[in-house]
């Protein structure tokens, strides 16, 4: 049995209210941040505790969007962040949201105290 075609929207047709949507949930953005780490990642290998169908909507809900793009692989759906085509359409949105998402980095004792100096001081 083949695996059905996934409807992904073309570059044109994706739509600003219909990103934001996408990534306005929590899941949504652990999935954009796990596919972040590896690049492509495929289906069933999410570290989310969830029943498949709710993950299935969240996927969804992310490729209809035009967020990720999603192929077929064997018995497989691989998915990846289409990057190029959100940075074309709304540049620095989709690297805003990632570096947002992204697990922090230890940064050494250096760098935060390095950062609190360049905090402005209060005027009081």
């Amino acid at each position: 049995m083949a695996l059905k075609t996934t409807k992904q929207p073309s570059r044109s047709e994706i739509q600003l209210p219909v990103v934001l949507h996408a990534l306005g949930d929590p899941i949504r953005l652990e999935i954009l941040r796990q596919i972040d780490a590896e690049d492509k990642k495929e289906c069933g290998t999410f570290n989310l505790e969830m029943p498949k169908s709710s993950l299935s909507h969240h996927f969804r809900v992310l490729r209809e969007a035009g967020v990720i793009g999603t192929r077929p692989n064997g018995t497989a759906l691989i998915n990846w962040l289409r990057t190029d085509d959100l940075d074309d359409l709304f540049p620095g949105l989709l690297s805003s949201v990632l570096q947002g998402i992204r697990k922090p980095s230890k940064r050494s004792p250096a760098k935060r105290n390095r950062r609190a100096r360049l905090q402005p001081k209060s005027l009081l």
